[in-house]
């Protein structure tokens, strides 16, 4: 047996009265400390379960085909391989508009998006006459930003034409600017251009568009313009 410095030996089976006290308040301690790290991991699995549910068996989250979130647009679905089922703003929240040029056209963008090979898609297309489709709802994560926190917490808007032209349509900016006035409205956000980027502002990204002749001043008045007016509505 061990022996304390400077007091007596102890047998089997006997203990001083601080010794159990220590031990009593050790176990306790461990108790609440479990207790505490289950509740955690609980709150954990439950945030994943927030964000998972509609993986589950036999349940989804109620859609009506055909349904778009901006009443302007016409619903042409993508392919389900560019984007995947969300709950936002609720399992992510919302708080960046990307902007995004197609460099093609119209129907080589629609393609894109409806072949599951290509592995991208935006939430919304904003052709040169000013005429949009949504391909996403904005409730689920559309793969367009090349960055999965930024696919998460964004809505992708891409425009017909290329970053090479001189120029875009105004009747395309007007059409697009009434369309993000909408998004940051319906999620708060700022209409700023930290909360509405180019895709080559995205972290990490290897592309350029908008490009250097997309008309940021303008179109961000044009924005600031088409919230005000949804606010007078």
């Amino acid at each position: 047996m061990t022996t304390k410095p400077g007091g007596p030996a102890r047998g089997p089976g006997q203990s001083g009265g601080s010794g159990a006290q220590t031990q009593g308040i050790g176990r306790r301690t461990a108790v609440i400390a479990g207790g505490l790290g289950v509740l955690a991991a609980a709150g954990l699995a439950m945030e994943e379960l927030r964000r998972v549910w509609w993986r589950l068996p036999g349940i989804d989250k109620p859609r009506t085909p055909g349904a778009v979130d901006f009443s302007g647009a016409a619903w042409t679905a993508a392919s389900p391989a560019n984007w995947r089922r969300a709950d936002r703003p609720d399992d992510y929240a919302i708080d960046r508009v990307v902007i995004h040029v197609t460099q093609g056209s119209y129907r080589s963008a629609v393609r894109a998006f409806q072949d599951p090979q290509h592995r991208a898609s935006a939430h919304y297309l904003v052709g040169r006459d000013g005429h949009i489709t949504q391909f996403v709802r904005e409730l689920d994560v559309a793969f367009h930003a090349g960055n999965r926190g930024y696919n998460e917490r964004s809505v992708g808007i891409e425009h017909e034409g290329y970053v090479t032209d001189p120029s875009f349509p105004d009747v395309m900016y007007r059409a697009s600017a009434r369309l993000t006035a909408r998004i940051c409205g319906r999620y708060d956000i700022p209409v700023d251009r930290t909360h509405i980027i180019g895709h080559s502002e995205v972290p990490g990204a290897d592309h350029t568009d908008p490009g250097p002749h997309w008309d940021w001043d303008h179109y961000l008045r044009l924005v600031r313009q088409a919230a005000d007016a949804a606010r007078g509505d």
